[in-house]
């Protein structure tokens, strides 16, 4: 027979097991920082731009210097072959492989992926960064770098955080399953395919996965929960044989580029509304929770215009600009092609002119009802003119938008987490531009999905001086130590 006395001591042993010590991975976290930041530097070195295929054996080294951390922390490591990239002139290039990892493989343990890319924008000094953008610059608490925020900080903070589990020899809270890729800021060409073909292996098991390629909206932290998708067309006019001097034949032919101007000038007005039939009445209405959302967001208007230097925006208070940014469709049109944009004067008329402009997606509009709106609409303005040039559109890109309830498990475990690292509540945000792989992730596994940023609203993605701050880089990665043990505490009916 057991004495009484002892079951409470043993039953506080058990739980003392269990326990999250939060305070002696953050105090790890903390006295590691500096490593943390060498290992940034490490990977900012790398000039992995997916862009350029004169860097492509850069991009290789990236992604076996990502294989090779992983294979130090004991995790298994594969690098997916994906194939090759075809190039305008026809050649054939290797594309990178991606990473796959593995950490822990216990059934009654919940499994996250964390999917993040390790590929970047272009960059040179002459563009107009003030400091090299591959060598890691340390100003004021800012890290200065290309891929510093986007998003190779991000995902060294995942790793990190698995890492101090590990030096700490504290159990994993959940498995953890990792994919890097190299080709994310090009299209993630190959990924899809990849995902689809590992759909009943690699992703079997797991529960959820988290996406960490983006940023808040101010100081305060944020969850993103939704992405707009996005419809690219080009809208080609084809007149005469070839370019006309617009002082010989001007006045005696129908010209492409005036035809085109016109047609483009009925696409949007100039308060922002969307005149193709049919576009604004897929959009899904503003419930009263939204508004109330956004109405509690942290947003300061006057900072947003002079961030992007401008004196006036579409929309004057908070909930309306917010909205556009993020819920409703918009049209831009982006430049034109065949047109004469060098500098100095040229007397030309362009015998074939292409316009290049996008529609963002976002619930409940479908990108092949969009594709046959704007197509037709446009050829009927077109048929108006009764030119006798001849019109072409086509749809380039149609990526889906994404949206993910904020009240499920992973976006309230999301909130605990950040309520104990940064002791506030986060801003539940959305982001106005396309993030394919959610979508993709969303309609191929059928795992449910989030965003959990560590980026700066001020980290200037895809831009010079692109920064993540220390801060930030060493917060996030508490963050996603703390995430790691909340996601554990969800019930397994709630899946």
């Amino acid at each position: 027979q057991m004495n009484p006395q002892v079951l409470p001591s043993i039953l506080l042993l058990i739980s003392a097991a269990h326990a999250f010590h939060y305070m002696d991975l953050a105090q790890y976290v903390d006295s590691h920082q500096d490593e943390y930041v060498e290992m940034l530097r490490d990977w900012v070195a790398i000039e992995s731009d997916s862009s350029n295929v004169q860097k492509r054996p850069e991009l290789h080294r990236m992604m076996e210097t990502v294989a090779q951390k992983l294979r130090l922390m004991g995790g298994t490591v594969q690098l997916v072959d994906i194939g090759e990239q075809e190039l305008p002139d026809g050649q054939t290039l290797e594309l990178p492989k991606v990473v796959t990892a593995q950490f822990g493989n216990v059934s009654s343990k919940h499994t996250v992926c964390i999917y993040g890319h390790v590929d970047v924008q272009p960059a040179k000094l002459e563009d107009g960064w003030a400091t090299d953008p591959y060598n890691l610059t340390e100003i004021n608490g800012n890290l200065y770098g290309r891929g510093a925020s986007d998003n190779k900080a991000p995902v060294l903070a995942w790793i990190h955080a698995v890492e101090a589990y590990q030096a700490l020899s504290m159990d994993l809270p959940v498995n953890v399953k990792f994919v890097i890729e190299g080709m994310e800021e090009t299209g993630s060409n190959g990924l899809d395919a990849m995902i689809m073909a590992q759909r009943d292996t690699f992703f079997s098991e797991v529960d959820y996965i988290i996406i960490s390629d983006c940023g808040w909206l101010s100081r305060r932290p944020a969850l993103t929960y939704g992405t707009r998708g996005n419809c690219y067309f080009f809208a080609e006019v084809e007149g005469p044989e070839q370019d006309l001097h617009s002082g010989v034949y001007g006045g005696t032919v129908i010209e492409p580029m005036t035809d085109l101007i016109g047609i483009l000038d009925t696409l949007i007005s100039p308060s922002g509304k969307i005149l193709i039939p049919g576009i604004r009445e897929a959009v899904a209405p503003l419930s009263d929770e939204e508004w109330k959302m956004y109405q509690d967001i942290q947003f300061d208007m006057d900072n947003y215009k002079n961030k992007i230097g401008v004196n006036q925006l579409m929309y004057s208070n908070k909930v309306d600009l917010l909205a556009h940014m993020w819920r409703y469709p918009t049209v831009s049109i982006h430049g034109i092609e065949g047109a004469f944009s060098d500098p100095g004067s040229k007397t030309v008329i362009p015998a074939k002119v292409t316009a290049k402009f996008s529609i963002r997606q976002v619930p409940d509009m479908d990108p092949a009802m969009v594709k046959k709106q704007v197509t037709d609409y446009l050829h009927s303005v077109f048929a108006k003119r009764r030119s006798p040039n001849k019109l072409k559109v086509t749809m380039v890109i149609g990526a889906k938008p994404w949206l993910a309830d904020t009240h499920h498990p992973l976006y309230e475990a999301g909130k605990a987490a950040i309520k104990r690292v940064f002791n506030t509540d986060p801003d539940l945000i959305r982001e106005g531009g396309t993030i394919p792989i959610a979508r993709t992730f969303q309609d191929v596994t059928g795992k449910s999905i989030i965003m959990m940023p560590i980026g700066g609203f001020d980290d200037g993605l895809h831009s010079q001086n692109e920064k993540m701050s220390r801060y930030n880089y060493i917060e996030g990665t508490k963050l996603f130590i703390a995430y790691l043990n909340e996601v554990s505490q969800i019930k397994r009916t709630s899946v």
